[in-house]
């Protein structure tokens, strides 16, 4: 793609105003400054993204799905380093427009050209398809897809389908690697034309012994017939087959016993597949690929670890159903072992949230009640978290007591103190409670 003088001079105008926000935003350490450049840059030079996404010398790597995106573009990107290649990464998970521009941006010198060999890049769900009109990526990664956030984004078949229609006019040489486990995004690959490859789990010894209450899409993708399942790992995702239409899982990839996981939950099992594939196709050797999986460190907010004040803490991202339940799940194995601690979980409604807090009803929250221990609750809809929690807790259950604090940092204050010195504070906050935990614990937002 040639550039013309016009839109070169408009490029290096944008970058110059980016790199100059970037600097007094974190110079007075407001924030990271993962959105407001690229929100700038891009009244300047609208063209500002496709200008860049052609100057990626090896390729652009998209990351979508409900869950798990930041971690596993964080894990594909630390492999990736591993071998030499400098990556452009949106690592502060600023997944909309605004956020992309402002990476790439970051990654530009003053007159605008870009010095990446792969762009990784977590795209939002719904900004998929408004990517796709000015880039053709040389992967594009699918995670999942669960209900989250009804009010922006609808149900997950409606999803799929702008999925399908963005994907379908790109080149048959752009690779696709899907979540074979999710009936929905297995369907969708079997429907494209492109390179398909497809991830998931053969381990039946880690079904769930029976089908979650927060379910998402157990009906055939395409006859509308219940799905036979043989087992499920987490939600909707397992081994199934529809015994109407013969739609059936496909073929996977990798072979998930052989493979290690980073940090805790089986969902991060999914993480670990979903980016070792999309190594092992760029050709990295599986054994440094599972050097870098044995070294990972968390992505902020998603089992990340920190030590405040002498005590453990460690923040488990909650935002929808499954992935509350998930959280709880993990949170739950190791706390069955070591007995009761605390939790804090922080239920906000704001715009990354989502303003329907419904879903809570859909989280099986009586398992972390179940736990015993203290329980300190806070947000903006605390008083919805602390009905959930109360209606969790049996009949004359003594062994958990439940802490209502309207401040965060009176919440966050009280759950350190009722955490013993040799116990790990487990924070299940949303995704706005997320960051606001972590302006507190760390003294630094993202703007």
């Amino acid at each position: 793609m040639s550039i013309s003088i016009r839109d070169r001079i408009r490029l290096g105008l944008a970058v110059a105003a980016a790199k100059t926000v970037t600097s007094l935003v974190r110079l007075l350490r407001l924030g990271a400054a993962s959105v407001l450049p690229g929100s700038i840059s891009q009244r300047i030079q609208p063209k500002a993204l496709p200008l860049m996404f052609t100057q990626v010398r090896r390729g652009v790597i998209l990351i979508v799905g409900t869950n798990g995106k930041t971690t596993t573009s964080l894990l594909l990107r630390t492999i990736l380093e591993s071998q030499g290649w400098r990556v452009a990464h949106n690592a502060a998970g600023a997944n909309l427009i605004n956020g992309l521009v402002t990476t790439l941006l970051e990654n530009t010198n003053l007159i605008g050209q870009l010095n990446a060999d792969y762009a990784i890049l977590e795209v939002d769900e719904n900004v998929l398809p408004l990517v796709l009109r000015d880039c053709q990526p040389k992967f594009i990664l699918g995670l999942n897809l669960f209900r989250d956030q009804l009010d922006r984004y609808g149900e997950v078949d409606t999803i799929s389908q702008r999925w399908q229609k963005a994907i379908a006019p790109l080149p048959p040489e752009t690779t696709i690697i899907l979540n074979a486990d999710d009936p929905t995004l297995c369907y969708l690959g079997q429907q494209l034309s492109q390179n398909v490859r497809f991830f998931g789990l053969n381990e039946p010894e880690v079904y769930l012994d029976e089908i979650p209450h927060a379910v998402d899409s157990i009906y055939c993708p395409r006859c509308g017939h219940p799905l036979d399942y043989k087992g499920v790992y987490l939600s909707h995702l397992g081994d199934y087959d529809c015994a109407k239409c013969g739609f059936s899982k496909s073929p996977l990839a990798v072979n998930s016993p052989e493979w290690p996981q980073i940090l805790i939950g089986l969902y991060n099992k999914y993480n670990t597949l979903a980016a070792g594939l999309v190594a092992q196709e760029l050709g990295i050797d599986k054994a440094a690929i599972y050097e870098t999986i044995k070294n990972f460190r968390a992505a902020f907010g998603r089992a990340e670890e920190l030590d405040v004040g002498g005590k453990h803490v460690r923040i488990l991202l909650s935002k929808n159903p499954v992935g509350m339940n998930e959280t709880i799940r993990a949170v739950y194995d190791i706390q069955k072992v070591g007995g009761a601690s605390t939790k804090l979980v922080v239920l906000n409604d704001r715009t990354p949230d989502g303003t329907d807090v419904s879903w809570i009803w859909d989280v099986d929250t009586e398992k972390l009640v179940e736990l015993g221990g203290t329980i300190v609750i806070s947000g903006d809809r605390v008083y919805d978290m602390a009905l959930r929690l109360r209606y969790s807790q049996a009949e004359g259950q003594q062994n958990c007591q439940l802490i209502i604090k309207e401040d965060l940092q009176e919440a966050i204050t009280t759950a350190l103190e009722q955490t013993p010195a040799h116990e790990t504070l487990h924070i299940l906050p949303t995704y706005s409670a997320m960051l606001e935990v972590r302006g507190l614990l760390t003294g630094r937002q993202i703007l």
